[in-house]
């Protein structure tokens, strides 16, 4: 096998890997809305949830002790709780397909769900009561495809923001992101909803890309180096700090294989996300492996991929995040000073 890796951040994403689509739907009454991994085959599925206050469906299935082996969907949703109700809509759309897992009376689709909470991102004018429905699930499915997804302010990275330890006066616009890795004939993917408390940043350099900025707007703090001088925020409630998403690989894995997929995914977040699963953050990643490629499994290699394009995927999503009234998007060349 050769040795050379490829990596893509700009064209690459999750649908590089053989068996998925992706689509989006972003509310018009409120800057909020879901993405879909649709698995219409069927792929292996697991879950590490490393958050002190998560919104998820269907996870306990995913334990490689548990019956059901393969899902037909997961979905990330903006919304909080109330985001879960989308999930419903993906049901429902791969019911209609005659896509789930077959019971004897009649096929169930399996379709687990994270969310992360966007409540407090309210544009002039928007409904601060629309979330993400079964409609919006539904509208996501139909939108599905095996083209490259939008990134920035759409799906459930719609209302996402990060740096929000000092309130959310001081903090910048986050959102959803792609990635791809390559080695040999073995593909990993990530879509990642990036929602997170600290700051992004650029592995490669360790500079921040988006964060909490100092008072008076037009700098970026670096939250872990504040802190670490003894500074401290407004401690925003657990919970409404999340980055969600899902890593897959072409590999044909078990559960446990996939589950350890997973777990060093989130290593890719703590790579480009400081500080990384705090108390006040609710990160889930999901796994899925398509098995479209039956060569033998070289699990160390595909975790390594894992958490690279996992890391590549946060990046993304600030790279494409767009600035919304007060909350800045990231500046490309601004030396740690925003407009």
């Amino acid at each position: 096998m050769s040795s050379e890796m490829i990596v893509n951040s700009s064209q690459g994403s999750i649908v590089d890997v053989p068996g998925l689509r992706v689509g989006h739907h972003t509310l018009s009454e409120r800057l909020t809305g879901c993405s879909v991994v649709l698995a219409p085959d069927g792929a292996v599925g697991a879950v590490d949830v490393r958050g002190a206050a998560p919104g998820t469906r269907e996870t306990d299935l995913l334990d490689p002790a548990n019956l059901v082996d393969k899902v037909h969907a997961v979905l990330l949703s903006g919304g909080s709780a109330f985001g879960l109700d989308a999930a419903t809509g993906v049901v429902r759309w791969l019911d209609e397909q005659g896509i789930g897992f077959e019971t004897g009376y009649g096929r169930v689709p399996i379709v687990p769900a994270a969310v992360l909470f966007d409540l407090p991102v309210v544009r002039e004018g928007d409904n601060p009561t629309a979330r993400p429905n079964a409609e919006a699930g539904y509208a996501a499915c139909e939108a599905a495809s095996t083209a490259p997804p939008a990134a920035g302010n759409v799906g459930a990275g719609a209302g996402a923001c990060v740096g929000k330890l000092f309130g959310l006066d001081r903090c910048m616009k986050g959102g959803i992101g792609n990635a791809s890795v390559r080695v040999g004939p073995w593909v990993v993917g990530a879509l990642v909803a990036c929602n997170a408390v600290g700051d992004v940043i650029d592995p490669a350099t360790g500079q921040v890309l988006a964060g909490a900025r100092t008072a008076d707007g037009h700098h970026l703090l670096d939250t872990q180096y504040a802190l670490l001088q003894g500074e401290r925020g407004n401690r925003p409630l657990p919970g409404t700090n999340t980055t969600i998403g899902v890593v897959a690989t072409n590999a044909m894995l078990t559960k446990a294989q996939a589950k350890r997929m997973a777990m060093s995914a989130h290593d890719g977040l703590a790579r480009s996300i400081r500080p990384a699963h705090t108390t006040l953050d609710g990160d889930t990643l999901f796994a899925l492996a398509t098995g479209t490629e039956t060569g033998p499994v070289d699990l160390m290699l595909l975790t390594v991929m894992a958490a690279e394009a996992t890391a590549l995927a946060t990046v993304d999503a600030i790279r494409h995040a767009q600035g919304i009234q007060t909350i800045s998007g990231y500046c490309p060349g601004a030396q740690n000073r925003l407009a």
